[in-house]
């Protein structure tokens, strides 16, 4: 089973999730509101400029003027964070935003018409669906260059396939319900019912699924950053701050590694812990 589509199963992120209950959801809706307020207001948070780096303050420790320290180029670590909360949200975001459109319209087209196109698309699936995220992003990079919009329309390709299947599936469900004949009774076209009356119903299950994509797109730019095919110097970004703080860990200076390695791992598992509450729940109601 594949990364995104296992998050809405019984992993070992929904164990940890069983044992906390809701107050362990609030705490992760909580973090992840946290995240973006400091991603929207990022510019106003950073103590200093993260693209400035001073000479001769490199791989220094906490202090006053850098609470996390520095990186080799004598960098703020604490600036760097929050400024790299934004490319390290914005990538994943636009990510899942392509994919579940794409997904959903490919979805609802497939159950709707069936036949050889629903055969032909299922297979077109599976050919893109063989493939992880990761290595598109990375053979994306080798044909088009470093950078992030070719990781991002990438990964949107590698990602489309999990919502696609998902509504598909349940697409199918739906049309067998009574009210979908009732509204062809009607003489609607298909496209108003597809999409004013059976989106609506599967929308919440596509958004818990899109929830548990957000965090696995997030993994997967953070580690491309991290291999230097991502965001670019100087623009802060998580994946690469940890890529850039190796330095700073072989000199007994881990903080500037670690901090960033935390806030990747947090966001993620809270994303997953979310994704898998709302899903559990849209389950439990049609049980």
């Amino acid at each position: 089973m594949s990364a995104p589509m296992a998050g809405l199963t019984r992993g070992p992120v929904a164990k940890l999730r069983s044992i906390g209950g809701s107050w362990l959801e609030n705490l992760c809706l909580g973090l992840l509101v946290l995240f973006v307020l400091v991603a929207v207001f990022a510019p106003w948070l950073s103590p200093q400029d993260p693209t400035y780096g001073e000479l001769g303050t490199g791989l220094v420790g906490p202090s006053a003027d850098h609470w996390l320290g520095t990186d080799q180029g004598g960098h703020d670590t604490f600036s760097a964070l929050i400024e790299g909360s934004r490319t390290s949200l914005v990538g994943p975001l636009l990510v899942v935003m392509v994919s579940t459109v794409a997904g959903i319209a490919i979805g609802l087209f497939s159950a709707w018409r069936g036949g050889w196109a629903d055969t032909v698309i299922g297979r077109l699936l599976d050919v893109v669906f063989a493939f992880p995220a990761l290595l598109v992003a990375i053979l994306a990079v080798a044909v088009f260059g470093k950078g992030m919009t070719a990781p991002v329309i990438a990964m949107s390709v590698a990602y489309m396939p999990y919502t696609a299947r998902l509504v598909r599936g349940l697409a199918m469900q739906e049309q067998a319900r009574p009210y979908i004949a009732a509204y062809r009774v009607q003489g609607h076209s298909a496209l108003y019912v597809a999409v004013r009356r059976l989106l609506p119903n599967i929308g919440p299950t596509v958004l818990a699924q899109s929830t548990v994509n957000f965090g696995y797109a997030l993994l997967d730019l953070a580690a491309l950053s991290f291999l230097g095919l991502g965001v670019q110097a100087p623009t802060p970004d998580w994946g690469a701050m940890i890529n850039q703080s190796q330095a700073a860990v072989l000199r007994g200076e881990p903080l500037s590694a670690v901090v960033p390695a935390v806030a990747v791992v947090v966001v993620v598992v809270a994303f997953n812990i979310v994704g898998e509450n709302v899903g559990d729940r849209l389950a439990g109601r049609k049980t």
